[in-house]
């Protein structure tokens, strides 16, 4: 959609909820929210393969790599409502390592795009599977829902937890504990 249509969209939702969209606090909002959702969806351009393939290092490491308390922001494709909170990433490299800073570009390239918590957890860990061959990925996303806490429910201090657990995280109970307890350890 062309970005003046986009604006013409919001003043018209503006004007069917009850507003004047031309009154003083109003008036830029159309461009404002519109320039908003670009950016909140932008992980839809994210070319992951350039984003994965310029960190992409061969490394003899066979002991876990956790990335913790990576911010999430993301909004929820059933009410275009934010969500927010932690993900942890860890994976068991099988020769070939990651850029530490390329999880949390990884993490943001799905969280920008109209989600569920539960795709986006799989999707993460899927991709690092994919790309990297691991001897397995585990991801934990915690976070907070604003369609739980101002609609619905109204549960404002409820949050959801999802994991997606492969390769030896998913077999081996010890290295999904391991995994387990180093992200609960966080201070």
């Amino acid at each position: 959609m062309d970005v003046i249509g986009g604006q013409e969209l919001v003043r018209s939702l503006l004007a069917r909820l009850g507003e004047d969209p031309e009154r003083e606090g109003l008036r830029n909002t159309p461009e404002r929210y519109f320039k908003a959702m670009e950016f909140l969806t932008s992980g839809y351009q994210c070319d992951l393969q350039a984003l994965l393939t310029s960190a992409l290092f061969t490394v003899d490491y066979d002991e876990m790599v956790i990335v913790r308390d990576i911010e999430v922001f993301s909004l929820c494709e059933h009410h275009l409502l934010p969500f927010f909170g932690r993900c942890h990433v860890a994976y068991l490299p099988k020769g070939k390592v990651l850029g530490l800073s390329k999880i949390p570009r990884l993490v943001d390239a799905f969280a920008r795009r109209l989600q569920v918590q539960e795709r986006l957890t799989t999707q993460i860990a899927e991709t690092i599977q994919e790309w990297i061959k691991p001897e397995g990925v585990g991801v934990v996303v915690e976070a907070q829902h604003l369609c739980m806490m101002m609609r619905g429910v109204e549960k404002q201090h409820s949050s959801a937890v999802t994991s997606h657990m492969l390769g030896t995280f998913r077999t081996c109970a010890e290295t999904r504990s391991e995994f387990l307890s180093l992200i609960r350890g966080r201070s």
